[in-house]
């Protein structure tokens, strides 16, 4: 198992007073905790609907390979977009008002206090528009519902994979398997070493080929990891 470095050492939140010790420890308290919140249980309801009608449809083809195959391409570039110019968009001015939107915030509020589970979650009124779009882009995109059905189910199933993948990293469960350790590494890099590197959270080659995993040595750690006060500067 990869060994933490001392960067990645859980500091005491302010706020709540929450440290790692107050999370799950093992998979089996960490599940009850994840169906308890709204996201998850959002996305394992829309991927429910999403593979009954798949299924109901049919018409099942080595097509069906290629949004899927299209997805695990685009994932990590998303997670890094997504990640940069959407948790990390900073606030601004306009016409003399402070513009500051919401998902940013929690965003912050989430670097605040990282043990913090109730708001480490995909935000629930983004679901509102999120999966109507979702919807409307996957038909546009294929040339048959059954191949938009199939990117519909992938897109949902990597959505739900992201929620606990994230939820495991900020709790005390150690990963046993070797990609697992590089994603819990990775995002806790994010989050105690410099939160301007290692912004994937499943996929990691997003950070590799927008070279934002440097070597580790070589980035100094920041003082705005917790308040992300570069963000808003």
């Amino acid at each position: 198992m990869t060994a933490p470095v001392s960067a990645l050492e859980a500091s005491r939140d302010p706020a709540r007073g929450l440290t790692a010790t107050d999370s799950p420890r093992t998979i089996g308290e960490a599940l009850p905790v994840f169906l308890r919140h709204g996201s998850p249980r959002i996305l394992l309801a829309a991927l429910a609907v999403a593979v009954a009608i798949r299924l109901r449809l049919g018409d099942w083809s080595w097509w069906d390979l290629v949004p899927v195959a299209a997805l695990a391409a685009y994932w990590p570039i998303q997670e890094w977009l997504i990640h940069v110019y959407i948790l990390h968009f900073k606030p601004f001015v306009l016409f003399g008002r402070a513009i500051d939107f919401r998902v940013p915030r929690s965003h912050r509020q989430h670097h605040r206090a990282p043990w913090r589970i109730d708001i480490l979650f995909i935000p629930m009124h983004s679901f509102l528009y999120s999966i109507p779009i979702l919807c409307g882009l996957w038909f546009a995109a294929m040339p048959a519902p059954t191949l938009a059905m199939t990117g519909i189910v992938t897109h949902l199933a990597l959505s739900l994979h992201y929620e606990w993948v994230h939820l495991l990293v900020h709790t005390r469960v150690m990963p046993r398997t070797a990609l697992y350790q590089r994603l819990w590494r990775n995002h806790r890099l994010h989050h105690f070493k410099n939160e301007h590197y290692w912004f994937g959270v499943t996929m990691l080659s997003g950070d590799r080929l927008l070279r934002s995993a440097p070597p580790l040595a070589g980035v100094p750690t920041s003082r705005t990891c917790r308040e992300l006060l570069g963000e808003a500067g």
